[in-house]
């Protein structure tokens, strides 16, 4: 995918040998090799720790895990009022607490402390174990199955639906907004499944001042800060970023699982006979899978990793650059379950790590764990080009899967 903005002019505080003509946006991506891709074009020998692009208005880009961990973890530095390097990108209004820096930033996210407790995700589990197997119960017969459309696409937005009490029916409504809002290829369509998304929430809003509820839409309505309620455009922000993290942002990350293990029988068979060692997947497949593209904003002018930077300027954080750099991880390619550092920045990190990381891990472990049991043997489809989607979330567009059936 690639949007058609204008290449930026190299500013004169920026060295010319800083400047690599890298699009994120665009990268062609046809085996579902996503991660390994952005590492080996990013820590190519001889390639800067960070260094500036002119693509997409012209914006700085990290390419090693300490310098992401430096941006990540200095919200005074590096805002995140800005979640894109691309303006339109941006969501209107913004999306509460993830664009909102500390200390104000504290006020909104223990608004949602609550719904992401560690007794209310297990409560989730048991519902997203029972949808799990329901889904693929469903196709198991078949011996075939299309993974993002029949199963990852619908089991995290039907526990974040099921979260925000939102019925059934809306289920298809929600799954194509997502679709234009993180698979589409048009800066167009991206902006009006922003557009789409909001008027959507907006009518959540009104039909729960009418009647509230036990969900947690009803809970922020009710919530105050600093005394007061939030305005429309907060609740609006906030339920936004609930709903599109339950759209998409799981199912994405379980379609490159998927395929790993489609393509890896040896480590689908270790699952398999030593399902207790799960957990420890999930972790290692986390850092090998990585699958966000974060942005932050310099506040001041500054340095980093050796460059100057300036107020306003914008710098992309690919977190696939994080997991698969040889400086933090031996063999970064690799997945190993015995690995003993899968510290990560699959979840971003600092103030703004997403709230949402337990239940994300409690889902992706339930799926390996239910679809192992039921059908612990399958493959791609032979003949089958995997295309990625390339932009702030990564996403493989479709996985055709096949297994023998009895």
């Amino acid at each position: 995918m690639a949007f058609a903005i204008p290449a930026a002019e190299r500013p004169q505080h920026v060295p010319v040998e800083r400047v690599i003509d890298f699009d994120i946006y665009a990268l062609q991506v046809d085996d579902g090799e996503y991660q390994a891709q952005i590492g080996r074009q990013l820590h190519a020998p001889g390639a800067p720790d960070i260094f500036w692009t002119p693509q997409n208005g012209g914006h700085w880009v990290t390419a090693r895990a300490d310098l992401i961990d430096e941006v990540l973890a200095d919200p005074q530095r590096f805002s995140s009022r800005r979640i894109s390097v691309i303006e339109a990108m941006n969501p209107t209004p913004p999306f509460a607490p993830l664009q909102i820096d500390p200390p104000d930033h504290a006020q909104y996210r223990k608004l949602l402390g609550l719904a992401m407790s560690p007794v209310a995700v297990n409560a989730l589990g048991d519902q997203a174990r029972a949808l799990a197997i329901e889904l693929i119960e469903g196709f198991k017969a078949k011996g075939e199955c299309e993974f993002i459309g029949d199963f990852a696409a619908h089991l995290p937005i039907a526990i974040f639906m099921s979260m925000v009490d939102l019925p059934t029916d809306d289920r298809p409504q929600l799954l194509d907004i997502a679709e234009s809002l993180v698979r589409s290829d048009s800066l167009m369509d991206v902006m009006q499944g922003n557009q789409r998304l909001a008027a959507y929430t907006l009518q959540k809003i009104t039909e729960r001042r009418c009647k509230p509820g036990a969900d947690l839409i009803s809970q922020l309505l009710a919530a105050e800060v600093e005394g007061k309620p939030m305005d429309d455009l907060t609740l609006l922000g906030m339920i936004d970023l609930l709903l599109l993290a339950g759209l998409d942002t799981v199912a994405s990350m379980m379609g490159f699982f998927a395929r790993y293990l489609a393509l890896n029988p040896g480590f689908r068979q270790r699952l398999t006979a030593e399902p207790e060692s799960i957990p420890r997947a999930v972790e290692e497949l986390l850092r090998r899978f990585p699958i966000a593209n974060l942005a932050r904003q310099v506040v001041d002018d500054c340095t980093l990793g050796g460059v100057s930077l300036r107020a306003g300027e914008l710098i992309l954080l690919p977190t696939a650059a994080f997991g698969l750099d040889e400086r933090r991880f031996e063999r970064p390619e690799a997945v190993e379950l015995e690995r003993k550092s899968k510290i990560n920045a699959t979840f971003g990190g600092g103030a703004h790590r997403c709230l949402g990381a337990m239940l994300a891990r409690v889902e992706l472990r339930i799926f390996l764990e239910e679809w192992l049991a039921r059908i612990p043997d399958f493959h791609l489809k032979p003949g089958v080009t995997l295309s990625v989607h390339s932009g702030a979330v990564a996403a493989i567009r479709q996985l055709p899967l096949v297994w023998e059936v009895d």
